[in-house]
């Protein structure tokens, strides 16, 4: 069964939630099941520090767009929305070319808090960065 309240889709996820950060880093999502949420992000100009590897900063961008946007998927978003809390992240190793794919899969989903694990990946499968968002639930104003 799907932890995910509202439809969630491909189309939905990569073409109507706005052109924003994800869009202008290249991140694509891939893939949804019933308790995860996949993307892959280039390692290209945008998202390289000066030394030519990843930036930390671009995979803490990959990390909160897929915990925040898995998050607001596991609300009703009609009467509910989510925003960050609390965002961590450790580099693990660097990476030069290609993509890097991340997924996350929820630790807690609560009526006030969400939490959420992502775990960010090269071509190889190799570990690049593990990240933990916190989400704050909050009522929709009215």
């Amino acid at each position: 069964m799907s932890i995910f309240k509202t439809p969630i889709s491909l189309d939905i996820l990569n073409n109507n939630l706005g052109n924003n950060m994800t869009h202008h880093l290249g991140i694509v999502f891939t893939e949804f099941g019933d308790d995860f949420l996949s993307a892959k992000m280039p390692i290209d100009h945008r998202t390289t520090q000066p030394y030519g590897i990843l930036h930390g900063g671009a995979s803490v961008v990959l990390a909160e767009t897929l915990g925040s946007v898995a998050g607001y998927f596991c609300v009703d978003i009609s009467k509910q929305r989510v925003v960050g809390l609390e965002i961590n992240a450790n580099h693990i190793r660097g990476v030069r070319e290609g993509f890097v794919y991340g997924t996350t899969k929820p630790i807690h989903i609560g009526s006030k808090t969400q939490i959420w694990s992502i775990e960010i990946k090269n071509e190889e499968g190799k570990m690049v960065c593990i990240s933990r968002i916190t989400l704050a639930v909050l009522d929709n104003e009215k």
